[in-house]
Formats: structure tokens, sequence, C-alpha cells
């Protein structure tokens, strides 16, 4: 099998004959060809196979009220009391809808809401508590504002019950596999998802993954179950897909995904990058504190931009969102 990574250019010169990264404001005219038998070796853009061309460049459809031709930031509302990085910090309904505001004012374009952490080393939580800490912060936020809110749960019951108090998306990062009911119910109730690879369950993920080629079978991961939701009912056009980092990887396993994320523009699907405060970053700029992890989360957001990823999921959305500007204003890449 071949795999193809375009090698995108945000560059104001454009070649004629450069195509349009997914739609958006990358662009590409030459492709790195993957297998895993042979030597990778670079392409024209137009010596692609044809169906290959058009999944790399035709635009991404909106999904949730979103658009895709610029990268839109997903600001994580964590009601947890012990998430990695903020844990303890919103799980008062009051101090979590304050909070939601203000990601909104400085620039979020959805909010996900989780109520379960799934930091490595976490154990599952109960359905009813689940339950309890996300479905009135969604149904408070809903009252107040038409921003797309999404449920980051891996349960069909926590799912049925944020989306009756108004979420509009389910981001399940056990990529559907742990709940057999949660993608039936989101193919019936016709909410898009973003799925998410991982290597194990939280409690046992970081406990020595190992991978024979970590880009691309995560690639051929996300792909069979895209291909699985769409046989349920999920139109692809209504899928997000998310490399996960940091669930299931080493720190090398995290850099080779980062410096390859264009190749998961092949899926024919908007990209999401969860990367903020992840502990491979402290480790690389030498932050121990997770909530002090800010600029390199910036870097690797930007990083992902210029690859033409769509979708940020982001604890800092005040910085994230000025960061973005400023790109926006150096490269002339939006």
């Amino acid at each position: 099998m071949r795999y193809y990574r375009p090698l995108p250019q945000c560059d104001h010169a454009r070649p004629k004959t450069a195509l349009p990264l997914a739609g958006g404001w990358c662009w590409f005219d030459a492709v790195e060809v993957i297998s895993r038998e042979d030597p990778s070796h670079i392409i024209q853009a137009y010596d692609l196979p044809r169906d290959v061309a058009k999944r790399l460049s035709a635009p991404r459809l909106p999904i949730a009220g979103l658009g895709f031709d610029a990268p839109r930031l997903m600001g994580i509302l964590n009601v947890t009391p012990d998430s990695f990085s903020d844990g303890g910090r919103y799980t008062a309904p009051d101090v979590a809808l304050s909070h939601a505001r203000d990601m909104i004012n400085d620039g979020a374009d959805i909010i996900d809401i989780g109520g379960e952490s799934t930091r490595p080393g976490a154990e599952e939580v109960a359905i009813d508590e689940e339950i309890r800490r996300t479905a009135p912060v969604i149904e408070a936020l809903r009252s107040e504002s038409r921003i797309p809110i999404s449920i980051d749960t891996r349960k069909a019951a926590v799912a049925h019950a944020a989306h009756e108090a108004g979420a509009s998306l389910v981001n399940d990062v056990a990529g559907f596999t742990f709940d057999p009911a949660l993608a039936p119910f989101c193919a019936e109730a016709g909410l898009p998802v973003c799925v998410m690879h991982a290597q194990g369950t939280p409690d046992m993920m970081q406990k020595d993954p190992r991978y024979d080629n970590v880009a691309l079978d995560v690639y051929d991961y996300l792909e069979t179950r895209i291909e699985t939701l769409v046989a349920i009912g999920i139109p692809r056009s209504r899928i997000i897909a998310d490399p996960g980092i940091g669930f299931g990887k080493t720190l090398e396993h995290n850099l080779t995904l980062l410096q390859n994320l264009a190749l998961f523009h092949g899926l024919g699907c908007p990209i999401l990058l969860g990367a903020s405060r992840k502990r491979f970053i402290g480790t690389i700029g030498g932050t121990e504190d997770a909530g002090a992890r800010m600029p390199g989360s910036l870097a690797v957001t930007l990083a992902g931009i210029a690859q033409g990823i769509q979708l940020h999921r982001v604890h800092d959305v005040t910085a994230t969102a000025e960061a973005l500007k400023l790109w926006q204003a150096t490269t002339g890449g939006i």
C-alpha cells in the first residue's frame, strides 16, 4: 500500500500547478510517497492518482457549524477533579460556565466539555457521575450561546444526556471502541463525531507503547475506524480525525506524528490536533508544571497550522488566538 504525504506551503508565490490542501490556506505541489516496504520518494502533485489528488485537495465541508477554510480553536473545559493540567478548577457549574464565556470571548470556535479525565493513569468514571458533571454545564451554556459544543466522552449514555442538553458533536478518545452503543447512537441522532487514535486505555496506555511505524499505524487505524463509522451511517463528511498525540505514545512517537501531520489529510476528513500542555512539551521545553506549558503549546499549534490542520484543541485560547493572528499577518497564510 502507498501513502501520500503532501508537502504543505503557505507562501504567497504559488505555482500554477499547485493544488489546495483540503480546500484550506495551504497548498502543495509535491508529495512524499511512502510505503512500508520501500524507501519514500517525492513526486509532483500533478502525478498523483486522480482519486488521491481529489481527496487531498477537496474542501472539507462544515461540521457542527464550523467551516474549515481557516484554523478553528476548540476550547477545553474539563469539569473534572483530576485532569492533568486543570483538574479541579472548573468543577463548580458557575465557574465552568464563566470559563466557557471567557474562552468564547477570547476566540474559541467550539467548546469541548469533558467529565472524565483521560490523562495517563486515569481510572474510569461512573456514567451517572460523568453526566452529573457535564450535562448541567452544557445546558447552561446552550441557554445563552449558539456556539458549537462537543462532549468529550467514551459512553453512549453520557453522549445522549449531553445531546439532550445541547451538545452538537461527540469527541471520543477511544475511537468509538469503548462503548459499542456510542457510534450507533451518533448515527441515529445525526451527530457528527471526532474519532481519535489511542493505544490502550488511559490507565495503561503509557506503559511501553510500541508501533511498527507510528505514522502509518495510526493512519491505518483511523482509516479503519472511519470506514466502520461510515458503514454504521455516519457520513465521512461528518467525521473529524485525531491522531491522538500523547495517547499511548512516547516522546519520539509524538514528534514523528507531528512531523507527518499532513499525511492525515489523505483520510479526507478535517484533522484535530490536541497537544496542548502535554508532557512531551514540558520534557522538550523544560517545564515541569503543566499549567506553564503555554509557550510550547503555541509552537506546536502553529506547526500544525503550517501543515493545514483545521481544528486545534487548546487550553490557552487567548494566547493561541493572538498567535494565530500574528501567524496570519506574517505569512499571509490565510
